[in-house]
């Protein structure tokens, strides 16, 4: 990245193997059972996607209560620089990143390229859970604008000062499939995409190694599309989380000023009896 570790929100495995002690290091996965559990960086706390960010009966996000039970429990203060990664690409601590941002706590960062770059280097795992001490975190803001709802996107199919990126891939978005194959019980019941969302796959905004591309290369990918500055950006995929990993490269990386992610997306918007659906 061209602005160094200190200010950036990617950090590279270099910085991070030398900060190990000076930060909170989590890594966040879909299933701890095939990454997490088989080795992690060393120090590495665990966040379960499934378990520790989702808000159960309801299909919700957890709440600022669950926010802070979680933090607590993780030994995190609300002083502490934390550092994200996911589990073979960043979809899911992008995600975390963005609940953390929405909890209010700014300090956080993400591993660019992830456990898959980590582990290609070379770098440490290690077995070795971590016995943190609980601390008392304690949320002191609540930034909703980060977040869309169904609502919030259909008042705004026609507005020419919003755009919607759908950042799925291109099977999706043309309505072949209604998932990907390796998630098939979370498919919807129709297929397509939201009208006037042009598709811009998440994977687009990465090397081959998971890491992020230049911010010439990035810029270059969203603005000859459409996707500029000056507009409204709302980002949606199936359950979020691929949303969520465009909308760090957004807001984050590119400094777009207003970019929101609709993680009901498509697994909501492809089961609401009456919504408009193109292919």
């Amino acid at each position: 990245m061209v602005v160094s570790e200190k200010q950036s929100p990617v950090v590279d495995p270099e910085w991070l193997e030398k900060n190990l002690n000076n930060v909170k290091v989590i890594e966040v996965d879909y299933d701890p059972s095939t990454a997490y559990n088989i080795g992690h960086i060393p120090g590495a706390l665990l966040i379960d996607w499934k378990k520790d960010l989702n808000k159960y009966p309801e299909r919700d996000i957890i709440d600022k209560e669950g926010f802070e039970a979680l933090l607590s429990r993780l030994g995190i203060s609300n002083t502490d620089t934390v550092v994200l990664y996911g589990d073979y690409n960043n979809w899911f601590a992008a995600f975390a990143y963005w609940i953390f941002k929405i909890y209010g706590h700014d300090d956080v960062k993400i591993l660019n390229g992830g456990r898959k770059k980590w582990i290609e280097l070379g770098k440490p795992l290690t077995k070795e859970i971590p016995k943190p001490s609980p601390t008392t975190y304690r949320v002191t803001k609540v930034d909703l604008t980060l977040r869309a709802s169904f609502l919030d996107v259909l008042k705004n199919l026609r507005n020419p000062n919003v755009v919607l990126v759908d950042v799925r891939s291109p099977a999706e978005y043309k309505g072949e499939i209604t998932a990907p194959p390796e998630y098939p019980n979370e498919a919807a019941q129709r297929a397509g995409h939201i009208p006037g969302a042009v598709n811009i796959p998440w994977a687009q905004a990465v090397r081959e190694d998971g890491t992020f591309k230049s911010i010439d290369e990035l810029r270059a990918l969203y603005e000859s599309r459409g996707v500029t500055k000056d507009k409204e950006v709302i980002v949606y995929c199936r359950i979020g989380e691929r949303a969520a990993h465009t909308f760090f490269v957004l807001k984050e990386i590119l400094g777009y000023p207003k970019v929101r992610v609709y993680d009901g997306s498509w697994s909501e918007w492809g089961n609401i009896v009456g919504a408009p659906i193109e292919k």
